[in-house]
């Protein structure tokens, strides 16, 4: 659930200024209140004497963050917002969505809360994506005039660099034109954001926008990269894992490239199948119940990789166990049709076994993943009735 804070603390909105701002700056925050202070001190030294602005705070923090803004926000010459999310869906990524949402102006800028974006900057982006008839401006760490200094330490420059690089090389065409595409600061404008198409999940908003809804024209705008001004970094293994997700997930987005995912996932099933089968025969079991046990657990493996790889944003159209049988039953079923299928190919159009054998591997695989699709993954019709 995401809510606005209202009284009993103060309405900072009430100096909102009669026209929505030039530019929403939205600032996803979790337990950043030792940094809330310095950056609305940051922006009003630096915005709006350049452009009018307002600040919308997407907070999903444990702590006295949002009390923290609200206080800071009665000094501010702009109108500034709290948003906390009970429910913290999607990560930072997420939060950002929201804020682009609630947000009033013609440009968007999106910037971390711990201070190592400079508010100096954004003013600047703005005026490079007018200057350009732009849709998104990223502030960049790799192009001349940028640096990544406040980046601690060489293992997470390395880290920095390697996602780097992986990303660009999954998304050559959407990613062109951005040399920075894991940069957390950046200015798009509203009417460029498809919101109904994202699908966030961790921090990496500027990938997911990118590469889901490329804007109409980019352009970046160098940047030295802070030192954080309090606290810890909140990069973690955990958010690492999410980031491997999420890259999966976008790259597996069409169709054909989860074709491509579905029959990589189906040929790892063969390890826990044959492994399945060794121990089975070795305990004694006769070859053929322990052949179909064994496919079993290859099922298995294949459903919770199509799970949490292929599938994850369409998990809540059916419940897990009515999700699990019914692959299961495809996946099984498949069995069944094979057979009669090379049987079909020899004899009726004379195809040699090897070739009738491939042949119905193919024919079996397309429409496995088809009726995976269509039947354990795509969402109900909704039924009328007529009274």
């Amino acid at each position: 659930m995401t809510h606005e804070y209202t009284a009993p603390v103060p309405d900072v909105r009430a100096t909102e200024i009669p026209e929505p701002g030039a530019v929403t700056i939205v600032v996803p925050t979790y337990n950043e209140s030792a940094n809330i202070r310095q950056l609305l001190r940051q922006i009003t030294e630096s915005v709006p004497s350049r452009l009018p602005c307002e600040v919308v705070f997407v907070d999903d923090s444990t702590d006295d963050t949002p009390e923290v803004i609200y206080e800071a926000a009665k000094d501010c010459p702009f109108p500034v917002t709290v948003l906390h999310r009970d429910e913290p869906v999607g990560g930072l990524g997420g939060a950002v969505v929201e804020g682009m949402k609630a947000a009033g102006s013609d440009w968007v800028v999106v910037m971390d809360g711990d201070c190592q974006h400079p508010p100096s900057l954004v003013p600047e982006l703005v005026a490079t994506g007018e200057r350009a008839n732009a849709g998104l401006v990223v502030a960049s760490r790799y192009i001349k005039g940028g640096s990544r200094a406040g980046l601690a330490g060489s293992y997470r420059v390395a880290v920095s660099r390697a996602a780097t690089w992986l990303t660009k090389s999954l998304f050559p065409r959407r990613l062109h034109g951005i040399s920075d595409p894991m940069s957390g600061f950046f200015a798009i404008r509203r009417s460029d954001i498809t919101a109904d198409v994202l699908r966030p999940l961790g921090y990496k908003i500027l990938l997911e926008l990118a590469v889901r809804s490329r804007p109409r024209a980019v352009t970046e705008v160098p940047f030295v990269f802070q030192d954080r001004y309090a606290g810890e970094s909140k990069s973690s293994a955990q958010e690492g894992l999410r980031f491997l997700r999420h890259l999966v997930g976008l790259r597996t987005a069409s169709p054909v490239a989860r074709m491509v995912g579905f029959g990589l996932i189906g040929a790892t099933g063969f390890v826990p199948n044959l492994l399945g089968l060794y121990v089975l025969t070795v305990l004694g079991m006769h070859y053929v119940p322990a052949e179909i046990l064994a496919n079993q657990l290859g099922v298995a493996w294949n459903f919770l990789l199509i799970e949490h790889l292929l599938f994850r944003d369409r998990r809540l159209h059916r419940r897990w166990w009515d999700r699990a049988g019914r692959f299961a039953l495809l996946a099984n079923a498949d069995l069944v049709l094979r057979i009669p299928l090379i049987a079909l190919f020899v004899h009726r159009f004379g195809i040699g076994v090897l070739s009738a054998t491939a042949l119905a591997l193919v024919t079996t695989f397309v429409l496995r993943f088809v009726g995976t699709e269509a039947l354990v993954y795509l969402p109900r019709r909704n039924r009328s009735r007529t009274v």
